[in-house]
């Protein structure tokens, strides 16, 4: 038996399904409450019961979008041992995914413009961003990197990366992905410190 949680979980879980895929076809400003309404079966009292809005609701879809980015990220990096590589795999794993569709539209160009830019960086910040400062961290007490401050770096990494990531989305080839894969490595090869010689 089905319990009124488990009811009310699943609503709300078609309600975020349903948003996302009309969001990312059509963006957030084309599709009416009544469009993700109709899509679900539900009524807008039970949309605006689970989300308030539907502000809320986008709200709750980047959230889950920037979860998922934020995995693969994760997933990347530890298939590596060694910080700086886990810092490069991680890297070029955030770029990639720019060539999802729900990405680009929803986390990329939609959500800045809706939720605002402080609210969106604050988002990007509790997911891929925790991950960066994490593993930037290590890196520069480990001596890899020159000792810094941290949260300038991440900063100027994450706006290059999230610029690339959506300029990549834009050219949607693949081609562009390993030129970007490239020029990504060119700009992170000068932080590192080699044993025993100068940074380069």
């Amino acid at each position: 038996m089905t319990s009124r949680a488990d009811q009310r979980e699943a609503t709300a879980a078609a309600f975020v399904s349903e948003a996302r895929a009309l969001f990312a076809r059509e963006g957030y400003a084309a599709v009416p409450p009544a469009r993700i309404v109709e899509a679900v079966g539900r009524t807008k009292g039970a949309l605006y019961h689970h989300f308030g809005s539907k502000l809320g609701l986008f709200r709750a879809v980047v959230e889950q979008v920037q979860r998922e980015v934020g995995a693969r990220v994760a997933a990347a990096a530890e298939q590596h041992t060694d910080p700086w590589d886990q810092l490069v795999a991680g890297c070029e794993a955030f770029v990639a995914a720019g060539a999802d569709p729900d990405v680009r539209r929803i986390m990329l160009v939609d959500a800045p413009a809706v939720l605002g830019w402080a609210e969106w960086r604050a988002m990007d910040e509790a997911s891929s961003g925790r991950l960066l400062a994490e593993v930037l961290t290590e890196l520069v007490e480990e001596g890899t990197l020159e000792p810094q401050p941290v949260e300038p770096l991440v900063r100027l990494l994450s706006g290059a990366m999230n610029e690339a990531a959506l300029w990549l989305a834009e050219q949607g080839g693949e081609g562009d992905l390993e030129a970007v894969t490239a020029a990504l490595r060119r700009l992170l090869d000068p932080l590192r410190v080699r044993p025993g010689g100068p940074t380069r």
